[in-house]
């Protein structure tokens, strides 16, 4: 089968959820015997390149703006598909881009159109009210236009069946097997292994991070707090953050990794936080839990719903609830640690195997 990928920024994924869920699926399409396009918008992936690990990448321009990017960039991935392309499957991924979804139904019917739900965007505290309406639409065209739309958590189907009335695919992000790393290229950082707590994010308001931030000020621990992440045109939320943790030479601030490097702080760190109000299903989550990290949450579904009664929660935007889970989490016996950083490795590896994943998808391509 000939699949296009449509509302990514790109591959290889540098930064972002639904990037790294793209890259993962489509690589994996290819080593099946598909042939997979994706594509890229010109200010995430170089229109250098032109094929990764076999997926063919389209760059493609966009207006760079927090309200248009990816809108604009969408439009003309399905100018493209209607015109250019032979395409067995259009596969849209999150409700923004698929706005424009029924473009694809309406002027290539014979094309099988296919949509991931990957999260409620419009609770994002970065929209305002005219992009929320926006997104609540094109919520409910991913919902209803395609020939089978999917959602990466058990709460999002849940919630798109009884709204939306239709059969809803439940296919949750996967995880790829943890790549140990010894203490190296982090050394820049001043850290050692088990010194530190980790996060990794986004720096958007409804990621929670000034909640860590509170928190990590009250502990009064060695271990360095490690943040993990950039702005989204959130430059504001990002000097504000900067502004809680200033004079605490504790607190380090990465901007986005990936590759080697992030391996590298997976593999060392003491503890894996989320403080996240909103989710879709996280898969800095998962790949923390892929390195046998024990993992501190918010008690939204979403979080809950992956650590499922294994991993350590917290009430959500309770500064005081989660100071108090830190602080027994760093005074725990190292045997109790260990036994639950091998129940959560084996959680992850159980249910969000990305050789299932794939079979689950490619049966529904040709259902």
């Amino acid at each position: 089968m000939k699949i296009v990928f449509i509302g990514q920024k790109g591959i290889p994924a540098t930064y972002g959820g639904v990037e790294k869920h793209v890259e993962d699926l489509a690589t994996r399409l290819v080593r099946d015997g598909h042939e997979v396009l994706v594509y890229a918008r010109k200010n995430y992936t170089s229109d250098k390149l032109k094929s990764y690990k076999g997926v063919e990448l389209i760059s493609l321009p966009g207006i760079a703006t927090k309200h248009l990017d990816a809108i604009s960039h969408t439009f003309l991935a399905c100018l493209d598909v209607i015109f250019r392309q032979k395409a067995d499957v259009v596969h849209f991924h999150s409700i923004g881009p698929s706005l424009l979804s029924w473009m694809i139904k309406i002027f290539k019917p014979n094309a099988r159109l296919v949509a991931t739900f990957h999260s409620q965007c419009y609770n994002h505290q970065k929209w305002g009210g005219f992009a929320k309406f926006s997104l609540q639409l094109g919520e409910r065209m991913i919902c209803s236009v395609p020939d089978a739309t999917v959602a990466v958590s058990k709460s999002l189907t849940d919630y798109a069946t009884k709204k939306y009335g239709k059969k809803i695919f439940y296919i949750p992000n996967g995880v790829e097997s943890a790549t140990l790393r010894d203490v190296d290229l982090i050394k820049k950082w001043g850290l050692e292994k088990n010194e530190y707590i980790i996060t990794v994010s986004r720096l958007v308001r409804h990621k929670g991070i000034q909640y860590l931030l509170e928190a990590y000020k009250q502990l009064g621990t060695d271990k360095k707090l490690v943040i993990v992440g950039d702005g989204a045109f959130t430059d504001d939320y990002v000097q504000e953050l900067k502004k809680i943790a200033e004079d605490n030479p504790n607190i380090i601030f990465t901007g986005n990794q990936s590759g080697e490097i992030l391996q590298e702080l997976y593999s060392n760190a003491f503890l894996f936080v989320q403080p996240s109000e909103s989710e879709g299903l996280s898969i800095a989550l998962l790949e923390a839990m892929s390195y046998g990290l024990p993992v501190l949450v918010s008690d939204i579904l979403e979080n809950v719903e992956i650590v499922n009664g294994v991993g350590f929660v917290f009430g959500n935007k309770n500064v005081a609830d989660l100071t108090l889970k830190l602080k027994a989490i760093l005074m725990m016996d190292d045997i109790v640690l260990q036994e639950n950083k091998a129940k959560l490795k084996e959680l992850v590896a159980k249910n969000y195997n990305w050789n299932d994943i794939v079979r689950e998808i490619e049966t529904l391509y040709k259902a």
